[in-house]
């Protein structure tokens, strides 16, 4: 595997202007590894516009590292396997096993090939962990024109009974056309399609796995030997995978432009503004943390948390919470266990803001709650009332009316307040399904 160039991070502008994978460090380990279609343009953008997160890596860094790739979907593959090996600390931190994708080929006659969150399946081997699930389906998509494959799951399990469009588009072999009567009638058909597609599948998994040189060698080896042999179709055939596989490779756009600061971030700083106005607080608010519970007389009782960075949701850093220590309504005792829980967890960083779903008992079990740990201490606690939509906030002797503040604080408390309660209320739901299976004869 390729090792990192360094430069020092006062001298990003030396940095090529080519996709590749680059790297956070210190002197001593790898903070953060990321991937870009344009390596100088997006570093420099970790430090012109830095995020909550990139204050922690600029503040620790030393050293910035690089590879450059000869393509973007290299870059993609290249930046998994080294997560995979370094096992970046921020990486670990900010993305949880369970927000990685893997890429799984079941372990069939006729395996499948599909992108998944876990890692728990037997009979099935997994390609990653790879960051980002829109690039990776890209990525999957095109190399399916080079490697076709199937990704049929009838209900029944096994083949479904008849071909769909991807054989009409040639991305699949359908070895479902098996079942034709026509077909058994050709024991060698069988054979060949099952070796074929196991080639397929094996050549797929190298080049996911970085191995693409290996798989181009095995090719040309092929089709010297199929030209020795006088098979000018097989030679042909070989050579055009070849073709396409450097194609693929060379002119696909995969990855995501880093963006420019526009418009929406001129608003979060005058929405950050207006909070700190109301909180009573000087500090920078980037995150903010809304909280909810869910449970019907006690039962099945769940909290979420949904997490705000610059007032947009990113769910990947929502958690969600089975309440242990209580199966009886007592929402102020529930809250207190998922507020003990998330705090017992400094690697998710703490946010600025906490909003509570609830008056103000909620709002005092709340502030004693993060108060018990010196870390949290600082964060600044708000509960909304949903009778009057009534605004506790802590430092403040009366609530606030919702409707009496700006129209983008009273979008934004309301959209943290709604998603909270939608994300403690599906896994609530999903809990009592499960329930309901469970005691079904």
């Amino acid at each position: 595997m390729e090792r990192f160039k360094l430069i020092q991070k006062g001298k990003i502008d030396k940095l090529p202007k080519t996709p590749g994978v680059y790297a956070f460090k210190t002197k001593k380990a790898i903070l953060y590894i990321g991937k870009a279609t344009n390596l100088k343009e997006r570093i420099k953008n970790h430090f012109s516009q830095p995020t909550h997160k990139d204050n922690y890596l600029i503040r620790q860094t030393d050293e910035i590292g690089f590879i450059k790739t000869g393509s973007e979907i290299e870059a993609l593959i290249l930046e998994a396997n080294l997560i995979k090996k370094y096992r970046p600390k921020y990486n670990v931190v900010w993305k949880d096993d369970k927000n990685y994708f893997f890429i799984a080929l079941t372990k069939e006659k006729f395996p499948k090939v599909f992108i998944t969150h876990q890692k728990n399946k037997s009979g099935v081997d997994y390609i990653g962990p790879f960051v980002d699930g829109n690039s990776l389906r890209q990525v999957l998509k095109i190399l399916r024109k080079v490697f076709p494959y199937r990704t049929c799951n009838p209900p029944s399990g096994g083949l479904p009974k008849k071909p769909c469009l991807w054989y009409q588009l040639n991305r699949c072999p359908a070895p479902c056309i098996l079942k034709n009567p026509l077909a058994k009638q050709i024991p060698t058909s069988e054979v060949k399609m099952k070796k074929d597609y196991a080639l397929n599948i094996k050549n797929l998994a190298k080049v996911l796995k970085g191995e693409k040189s290996a798989v181009v060698n095995g090719f040309k080896k092929e089709m010297r030997q199929a030209s020795k042999n006088q098979d000018f179709e097989k030679a042909s055939k070989t050579r055009d995978k070849i073709w396409a596989l450097e194609k693929v490779f060379s002119h696909s756009k995969v990855l995501e432009e880093t963006k420019e600061k526009t418009d929406s971030d001129s608003l979060w700083q005058s929405i950050e503004k207006e909070l700190q106005q109301i909180i009573r607080s000087k500090k920078p608010i980037s995150r903010i943390e809304a909280y909810d519970i869910s449970n019907i007389q006690g039962k099945n009782p769940t909290g979420s948390m949904v997490s705000f960075f610059d007032g947009k949701p990113d769910k990947k850093y929502y958690r969600k919470f089975k309440i242990k220590t209580l199966n009886e309504p007592n929402d102020i005792g529930m809250l207190k266990e998922v507020l003990s829980r998330r705090l017992r967890h400094p690697e998710w960083s703490y946010p600025e803001l906490l909003l509570i779903d609830g008056g103000k008992a909620q709002l005092n079990i709340a502030i004693k709650t993060k108060n018990l740990n010196p870390k949290s201490k600082k964060i600044k606690v708000m509960a909304i009332a949903k009778k009057n939509n009534e605004l506790f906030i802590e430092g403040r002797a009366e609530p606030l009316l919702l409707k009496n503040l700006p129209r983008e604080i009273y979008n934004l408390i309301l959209q943290l307040r709604d998603e909270a309660h939608r994300f403690a209320k599906n896994y609530h739901l999903k809990l009592r399904k499960n329930e309901l299976i469970k005691k079904t004869p």
